[in-house]
Formats: structure tokens, sequence, C-alpha cells
């Protein structure tokens, strides 16, 4: 498995500006080459640490979500990551290892390590390795239900999950899932969606979630809205509620995403 990071740095400026970045009241496309260091920010509580901050809640845009990928150098990290009580995360590690407390207990992250983490926990994270470790670090604000308890905290690896085959597809699509979908403590979920070379959503999916996907590894045509966008590994979309999608994954390896949804819960009638 291979898993895309921003590259970073600054183009020459020979460089023409033409690109794919696209921003629609339906959906938004960030490519990989537009996180570079001059768009890249930094947060209280966390030393040697940058990140870049792909969405956000937003008139007009992400509603439910931030999405963060965030870099950290050696002996860098925070003793105090979260300043919200409420907010509920999901960390997704694709380089370097980090070292990961919750409530106490130390948790190793290696590439491929996924951790939720529930509302009110206490945590940190710090890279101890002369690597510089990157991390998707998804946050949502927790919708507590009468009678429902709040998920505890698990921390896994891609690589001991195993993929969930689509019907009917012949493994050419699945869905690594991190929590069970009728699980109704949990209301996002964050998976990973798997297409071999050929592999398609044959559809128009069009549906209530919310949607932050980022890709790890491949290429594909995607449709948002009436758009066909080619998107490749370290690019990202945002797609908000009932927008149309589908894909056809390219070749000539796997095309894989981080797929963020918000779930299981009624839809709010006040803003």
């Amino acid at each position: 498995m291979s898993y895309a990071v921003p590259p970073g740095g600054l183009p020459p400026q020979t460089r023409l500006t033409t690109d794919r970045a696209r921003f629609t009241a339906a959906y938004a496309v960030i490519p990989r080459g537009s996180l570079t260091d001059i768009v890249a920010s930094y947060l209280p509580h966390w030393e040697q640490t940058r990140l870049w901050i792909l969405a956000r809640p937003l008139s007009g845009f992400a509603e439910t979500f931030t999405h963060y990928v965030v870099e950290v150098e050696r002996g860098g990290g925070s003793d105090r990551p979260e300043p919200d009580v409420d907010a509920e995360a999901v960390l997704f590690v694709t380089s370097g290892r980090l070292r990961l407390t919750l409530d106490g207990t130390r948790h190793d992250l290696a590439p491929g390590g996924y951790a939720y983490v529930p509302p009110g926990t206490v945590w940190s994270l710090h890279n101890r390795q002369a690597r510089t470790a990157t991390f998707h670090w998804i946050r949502k604000g927790y919708e507590r239900v009468d009678g429902v308890d709040v998920p505890p905290a698990f921390v896994t690896r891609e690589q001991d999950v195993e993929p969930i085959e689509m019907p009917d597809t012949d493994g050419a699509w699945s869905t690594t899932r991190f929590v069970d979908i009728a699980d109704l403590r949990h209301d996002m979920q964050v998976n990973i969606v798997n297409f071999q070379p050929g592999g398609a959503i044959p559809f128009p999916e069009t549906h209530v979630m919310e949607h932050g996907l980022y890709v790890l590894e491949g290429k594909a045509v995607y449709l948002l809205n009436t758009d066909w966008v080619e998107v490749e590994a370290g690019d990202y979309m945002w797609l908000r509620a009932f927008c149309p999608q589908a894909c056809y994954a390219g070749g000539p390896g796997p095309f894989r995403y981080l797929l963020y949804k918000d779930v299981n819960r009624h839809p709010r009638l006040r803003l």
C-alpha cells in the first residue's frame, strides 16, 4: 500500500497557472500541487508542526467537519491537541511514525495506523523518530443522543481490516470499514474506498451524506455534480449533500481514497 502526502515546496515561476483546482456551489477540488508551503497553517500548542486545512465549516462549503493533513517534524507534536471538548476525531497516519497517548495508554502508529478519539478524551501526539511524519486529522462536533452511548476510543491499522467487496463487483470495488455501519453510537465514518483498475461507481450516487475524499493512491476520472474531473494521489475533493458522484478507476494500479461521511443522525431542522 502507498499513501500520498502533500508535496510542500513552491512551484517555479515558469509553471503555468492553469490547473484542476475548482470551487463550486456543489463541490471543490484541491489538487495536490496546491498544497504548497505558502498555504500551510500552524496551531496553538503544537510544536514543530504545520498543516493544510482542506475543509472547515463555512457557509456554502463543508457543514459538518474539518479535515487537516498534518506534518510533524522530529520532536514535534502536542500535549494539548484539541481545544474543543465536544470534538471527536479520526487520525490516520500516512508517513513516518507517531506516538499517540490515549487516556494514559501509549500507541505507536505507523503508515496505515488509524485511531478514533471520542469527545472529551485526554490525548497527546508526538513524533519521536528522525523522519517527518504526516497524518490526517478529521474532526467533527459529536452529536449526542439520549439513550445512546458515546463510542469508546480504539486504535487499529488498515492492514488488519479486511475490505468488504461491494455486491457483484468481483472485488473491483471494496470498502475498508473501521466501524460497523449499523453502530448508532457513531455519527461519522471515515473509511477507505478501494478500486482495482477499471473498477467503477456505475451510477451517480446522490445522497444526504456530505463527503471529504483524499486520494491516497492511483488516479481516476470522477463525476462531481455534472463535471467529470481527473484526480490523482494527493488530491482532495469535498462534496456537499446530494452532489451526484461516480468514478472510473484509470489504472495502472489501484485507486484508493480516504472517505469522510456524516451518518446515523436526524438532519437538523434549525441552524
